[in-house]
Formats: C-alpha cells, sequence, structure tokens
C-alpha cells in the first residue's frame, strides 16, 4: 500500500461529534500524502457540517440515520452512490460491520479498516488495533490506521474551520442578548450526550455563575447545549439576571461552533462542544470524571480538572455509587483554572 498513488479515497468518519473532531488530523494527513488526491469524507448528518469549509477534502458524503424498518432501502442508496464514486481506497475509522458492508457492496476496491466484529473479511486490509489503545489518545489510535499507507509520527491536531462571516454572525446572536466585543465572555457546556456521569452537578455550576458574575462585573456567562439539555441549562440559568444567556437548543452545529470561537474561555465537561473549543483552539476548562483525558482529553490550549478516586475512570453512562469522581470538583477549582484565561 506504501508505494501505491490513490485517486480517489473515501473517508469514513465516526458517528459523535468529539470523535470526529478528534479523526479529522486523519484527513490531514491523508491530504499531504496524496495531495493530487480527490478526498471524500463520508459522514452522518448533521454531524457533516463539522467539516464545512475543510481545506483537506473535496467532498463531503452526508447521509441520515435511517430507522432500521427503512434501513435496507437506505443501505441500496448508499450503496449505490458508493459505486458512482468508483472510489480506489476507503479508510473506516468506525468499527462498525455495516460500514465494511458498505464499502465492499459500494465497490470500493481498497478497504482498510481496524479488525473488529469479526468484518475482516470485508476489509482488503484489515489491521489490528495498537497495542497502547487503551492508554494512548484516540487521535492516536487513529493515526495508526494509516500507517499501511507509510504515514506515521505526523505531528497533525484536530482542527476545524469557519468563514469570517459565521464569525460575525456569531457576534451578532450575541449582541441581541447585550453582548459586546468588549465583555469577557465564558462560554460553559455544562452536559454530555454519553450519559450523566460526564457531567459535573448543576448545583457546582450555579455557584461558579454566581462567583464569576460577583468577580467579573463586565462578563457574559454563554450556557450552550441541545434540546435534551433544555431543563438543566433554564435550572442553571434560571436564578441569575441578564449577564448570564441560554442557548440551549437555539443553535445550529455551526452556530455552535462560532460562538465557541468567540469566547474568551470555555468551560465544559467531556463532551463534543469540549473538543470543538480545543480544535477552535479557544482556552478551554475541561471537567472529567467517569472518562479518562488521557484517550480522549483535549490536546491543545486547556486545564483539565480531574480528581484522582479509586473508581474513576469507569467510562459507566450512570454513576453506580456516589460519583464521587465530579463532586469532589469544588467550583473554586475551576475558578482557578478560569483564571488562568482571562
Amino acid at each position: 500500500m506504501k508505494n501505491e498513488e490513490y485517486q480517489n479515497i473515501i473517508i469514513r468518519m465516526p458517528n459523535w461529534v468529539g470523535d470526529i473532531v478528534m479523526a479529522t488530523p486523519i484527513l490531514e494527513d491523508i491530504r499531504n500524502r496524496y495531495p493530487n488526491a480527490c478526498i471524500t469524507a463520508m459522514c452522518r448528518s448533521p454531524m457533516c457540517e463539522l467539516l464545512y469549509q475543510s481545506p483537506f477534502i473535496d467532498e463531503l458524503f452526508c447521509f441520515e440515520k435511517i430507522p432500521s424498518w427503512l434501513r435496507r432501502i437506505s443501505d441500496r442508496g448508499l450503496i449505490q452512490k458508493l459505486r458512482m464514486g468508483k472510489y480506489d481506497l476507503g479508510i473506516l475509522l468506525t468499527n462498525s460491520m455495516s460500514s465494511a458492508w458498505w464499502f465492499m457492496q459500494g465497490k470500493v476496491k481498497t478497504r482498510l479498516g481496524f479488525k473488529s466484529g469479526g468484518r475482516s473479511f470485508l476489509l482488503t486490509h484489515p489491521i489490528s488495533f495498537p497495542k497502547k489503545r487503551d492508554t494512548q489518545h484516540l487521535t492516536l489510535t487513529y493515526k495508526a490506521l494509516l500507517t499501511p499507507l507509510g504515514i506515521s509520527k505526523t505531528q497533525t491536531m484536530p482542527k476545524l474551520f469557519l468563514e469570517k462571516q459565521e464569525i460575525e454572525d456569531a457576534r451578532a446572536i450575541l449582541k441581541t442578548f447585550g453582548v459586546f466585543k468588549e465583555n469577557m465572555i465564558i462560554g460553559v457546556n455544562p452536559g454530555a450526550s454519553y450519559g450523566s456521569s460526564k457531567c459535573w452537578p448543576k448545583e457546582r455550576f450555579i455557584e461558579m455563575t454566581e462567583s464569576l458574575l460577583e468577580k467579573y462585573e463586565d462578563a457574559r456567562i454563554v450556557f450552550f447545549g441541545d434540546s435534551s439539555q433544555l431543563s438543566l441549562i433554564k435550572e442553571i440559568t434560571d436564578p441569575f439576571d441578564k449577564r448570564v444567556i441560554n442557548l440551549s437548543g437555539k443553535t445550529s452545529l455551526r452556530e455552535l461552533m462560532a460562538l465557541i470561537s468567540i469566547c474568551n474561555v470555555f468551560v465544559s465537561n467531556d463532551s463534543g462542544p469540549m473538543h470543538i473549543a480545543d480544535a477552535l483552539e479557544v482556552p478551554l476548562v475541561a471537567l472529567f470524571g467517569s472518562t479518562s483525558a488521557i484517550l480522549t482529553g483535549p490536546s491543545k490550549s486547556k486545564s483539565v480538572v480531574q480528581k484522582q478516586v479509586s473508581c474513576s475512570p469507569c467510562f459507566k453512562r450512570e454513576c453506580p455509587i456516589d460519583f464521587r469522581c465530579m463532586k469532589n470538583i469544588e467550583a473554586r477549582d475551576v475558578i482557578k483554572e478560569i483564571e488562568k484565561w482571562v
């Protein structure tokens, strides 16, 4: 594979926001190795919006998650589109059987992916997971997949891209809430899609917000979240005046990216928005409890707050005991890290 000069490459991106962001170095590595190739990123909607404006790809192949009773019809459409693409190399960053099946049925000539779930027979080049998979960052695990192509030890980092107009539109959104350029903007993401075990208690977010408003008169604290977090964020923000803004469920993914990009500092649980802030090089305070900062932590302008307890990381969606990993993080611990950036 090292000697092949592939001309038409498709990369099946992961399905979660944070994982997609951590996989973006693959796009840059493939572009650097094959500068003249046509590179397509295949990604589920609406997460594919993350990759708009990327200079490393030529095309986005977006598709919808389909209910199981419609999947057979949907699969036929995906397979037909893959066949029309006439791809000579397909790289699978997902570990599912279905994605490998699509590539085989779509007549992707060379199919590279990790051995997983008995799908090796669907791949032309199945490779084993790296031995350090459980002790290294996920970005490095993704990069290990490129070793057969002669790509190794690259220094590429997660990157996302915004247009100038998107940033101006984000400032216009905040202006309607009385937030101006001269204000200190502290972004906060109190939720996480994976489960409650990743989330710092709402009472601590309230305590943190109250302290920040007392300490910084010109601060504006903007809370972000999707529609599933509406009630949580409402409970956090309702006690405060107009200096605290609730944007939960009110932004598209691209708007979220642009709004995060203009924050002076961003406070977040281990989540997709945390990785967005990291990729956009926004000063970041990341809160970790049930998961591992070694495996999925931020890599750029960041402060990680994590208390060492015997049961962490457990990677459970919900804590079965006393939630000590997150409860041990005090508001003053987080404020101390915020003060390093503002």
